[in-house]
């Protein structure tokens, strides 16, 4: 295809990091994985990372890992606000334990929730808020971290899509309690499958430990603050506290995502000059709507809707986009309200919703990828333009 949605990012170093993993005899989470987890967390300026086997278990282990929090632990029935455009796996957990989700709009603009409309969202009920930083753009972290300050929630910050964006100098996934990332093959960086979860919290960081791995005492460090030890080490070894899962990463992965992050940087100036050259292309044209930046994007993708109030034929781009050979796909997962799955949440919106059906039915992305697309940029436009003269 002559514009893909997403490209290969590994070179032979990571190839490399594989064969030494293959060499050896230890194949299931280990030194790597290790290693790697503190590399990344240091990279944040965090204190602690665990490491999983997909972004959407990071989001699983680190909802459940706020159920079992000695103090103010979250219950089922408590509401969490939540942004009405994300992946599916960043409400399937919240509904899993029995959350009720207060679902927000988003602004057309920068697709990330309308934090105007946090005051009233906010019910007796809530306990949580989850912030998503739509596709590399850095959703207003800073006003959620004070709203859910000033109301003692808890901050959970789904930052799949966003790796190594910033906001007023600071890394995103710097802002929540929780904050989990994605290492899927399309996504900043990529270890096969795998997702990571930070936080500062000691507390929480044991309790992931344990979740992660069965809910296991094994893997949890001496003097944890989840649990006491019984003193007989054969039953230590498989001693069960917590309903846990088995969401380990494999070595290889570990091993390829320390040769992944030495190359993030390179690989998000590569992304933001090709950001750079869209914005430049698209800008001050009524017909589409180009994600505002906020702060300074990590550029996931391009996401183009185009403008509701001109009656613009989706149908018209996706058959050009067809015969130039150029790939898209619906914005993120979409408007969640618009999928069949609604039917299993116990939910309420605030208002109405507009802009998030807006950004369904008239939104689409093309991909970013960390090296020059100039030649492909430059396709998309004329054939954009010529669609919709």
């Amino acid at each position: 295809m002559f514009y893909e949605l997403a490209a290969p990012s590994w070179g032979e170093e990571e190839k490399d990091a594989v064969r030494r993993v293959l060499d050896g005899d230890r194949f299931t989470m280990g030194e790597q994985v290790a290693r790697f987890q503190e590399e990344f967390a240091a990279y944040h300026g965090r204190r602690f990372g665990v490491m999983v086997n997909s972004g959407s278990s990071a989001n699983l282990i680190a909802t459940a890992s706020l159920f079992f929090k000695k103090d103010r632990p979250l219950e089922r029935g408590d509401e969490v606000i939540v942004p009405a455009i994300s992946w599916s796996t960043t409400y399937h957990p919240l509904q899993q334990y029995g959350l009720k989700l207060r679902i927000v709009d988003v602004e057309l603009e920068t697709l990330n929730i309308d934090v105007a409309q946090l005051e009233a969202a906010l019910t007796p009920e809530t306990r949580a808020i989850v912030a998503v930083s739509i596709l590399g753009n850095p959703a207003a972290l800073d006003v959620m971290r004070d709203f859910a300050d000033r109301h003692g929630l808890y901050f959970i910050e789904d930052n799949c899509e966003s790796a190594d964006a910033e906001l007023n100098g600071r890394k995103t996934g710097t802002f929540g309690d929780l904050s989990t990332f994605s290492f899927f093959f399309s996504h900043h960086i990529a270890t096969m499958e795998g997702g990571m979860v930070l936080t500062d919290d000691e507390e929480l960081y044991h309790l992931l430990l344990s979740l992660r791995a069965h809910g296991w005492t094994r893997d949890l460090p001496e003097n944890s603050p989840v649990f006491e030890r019984c003193g007989d080490d054969f039953f230590e070894a498989y001693r069960f506290i917590l309903p846990g899962y088995n969401v380990r990463p494999l070595e290889m992965s570990g091993a390829v995502g320390r040769e992944q992050l030495r190359k993030m940087p390179a690989f998000t100036e590569a992304r933001r000059r090709n950001l750079a050259l869209f914005q430049r292309l698209f800008a001050g044209d009524e017909r589409f709507v180009i994600q505002r930046e906020n702060g300074k994007s990590s550029s996931f993708s391009f996401t183009i809707v185009l403008n509701p109030d001109l009656g613009l034929d989706r149908c018209r781009a996706f058959t050009a986009l067809k015969e130039a050979d150029i790939g898209y796909r619906i914005i993120t997962g979409g408007c969640i309200l618009r999928h069949d799955v609604m039917r299993h949440y116990d939910h309420s919106v605030v208002g109405t919703a507009k802009n998030a059906f807006a950004a369904h039915d008239n939104g689409f992305f093309v991909g970013n990828q960390p090296f020059d697309l100039t030649p492909q940029l430059e396709r998309l436009r004329g054939v954009l333009d010529t669609a919709f003269k």
